[in-house]
Formats: C-alpha cells, structure tokens, sequence
C-alpha cells in the first residue's frame, strides 16, 4: 500500500473537518472546555493530544496480534499512560508555566475518549502507517478546534493573544471593555456550540 493512498490520505484528512472529533464525534469536549481561556495552553495541549495519540496508536497497532482479547483495554491504557508521563514531564521541564496552567488536565488526557476510541476502532485493526496517520489527524482536528476557541477567547476576553496585546489602547480609550464572561467555562460551552453549529450549518446542508 502506497504511503498516501487514498484511504491513509482520508485516515490523515477527515479529522480535520468532516470526521472531526469534537464538531461530528463530539468527543473530547471537557477538556475543550477547560483549557481554551487562553490559547497557549490550548496550543500545548492540542500539540501534546497530538503526540500522544499519534505514537499510542502507533504502538498498538505494532503489538494488536499480540494482544489478548480480555486485556486489550489494560493494555492501552498503560501505554497511553506511559506517553502521558513522558509528555507531563516534558513540559514540566521546558514549559513549566504552561503544565501549571494545564494543571490535572495533562493527566486526564489518559482517560480522553478520543484517544481511547482510536485506538480500539482503528489501530487495532490497521497497520502502523495508516494508525499513525489517523492518530495524527484525529489529534490536529481536536487541536484545531482548541486553538479557534482559545483564540477567540483570549482576543475578546483579555484584548491579548499569546499574552500580546491586540486591541490597541485607542479601542479602550473610546470605551470598549473586554467581555469577562469569555474568560469563564460556560462562554466555552456555549462558543463550542456555535462552533458545532455552524460547522454542521455548512457541511450538511443537504441532510
């Protein structure tokens, strides 16, 4: 099978849009909710998603006909675990002030259903290549979304993005106050909504 045949081309695309996670799947949502008041963190943790679920699925599907049919839960979950370890402590060591903001969130990724649902419907099932690529999809799909909610939620929220200054002093001096309420969970709930809404408004028109 060719490298970027036409099924691991869709394994690689779909997430992005049609297949999303969070927009078509609706998993992932807590997290989604959590992490984007501010859109560093909804970058790390969007990137560290990302790996993990690229590299899990990976190493399942190397070790899929090895493993017991009875135990195959445990045994993704100790290797999700154990990149969820890695990845913890990477950023407690180069981006110590981002794992603070994250706080528990890191950990939880080892319970995220997006990970747990990859795993057991496709890389238990396929080759490495193709796992990886759908791993690598579903998690740039989820982080795609966790950087639009981060972004529009840190730009009306705090007039900054990545901690810079975007709404010029003027913008302020003719009275504009930036929206408290973006900085709360419930905004994200509520922007997700819109999101999946006008996701789907676009995207099945027909149906």
């Amino acid at each position: 099978m060719a490298l970027f045949s036409k099924q691991n081309k869709e394994a690689l695309i779909n997430p992005l849009n049609l297949d999303n996670p969070i927009l078509v799947q609706v998993l992932g949502i807590c997290s989604a909710l959590a992490v984007t008041s501010q859109l560093k963190p909804a970058i790390v943790m969007g990137l560290a998603v990302t790996v993990i679920t690229a590299f899990s699925n990976v190493i399942i599907s190397l070790i899929r006909k090895t493993i017991p049919t009875r135990i195959r839960i445990i045994v993704q979950l100790v290797v999700v675990a154990t990149l969820v370890t890695i990845v913890s402590q990477v950023l407690k060591a180069f981006a110590y002030d981002v794992s603070v903001q994250l706080s528990v969130y890191v950990g939880l990724i080892i319970t995220n259903c997006i990970l747990m649902g990859r795993l057991e419907a496709y890389a238990m099932t396929n080759k490495p290549w193709p796992s990886f690529l759908d791993g690598l999809g579903n998690g740039l799909g989820y982080a795609l979304i966790l950087v639009v909610v981060g972004a529009f939620r840190e730009l009306f929220g705090r007039g900054t993005l990545l901690g810079f200054t975007i709404i010029p002093k003027g913008v302020y001096d003719f009275g504009y106050v930036n929206n408290g309420m973006m900085t709360m969970p419930a905004m994200a709930l509520i922007l997700l909504g819109c999101v999946i809404w006008v996701h789907r408004a676009f995207f099945y028109k027909d149906k």
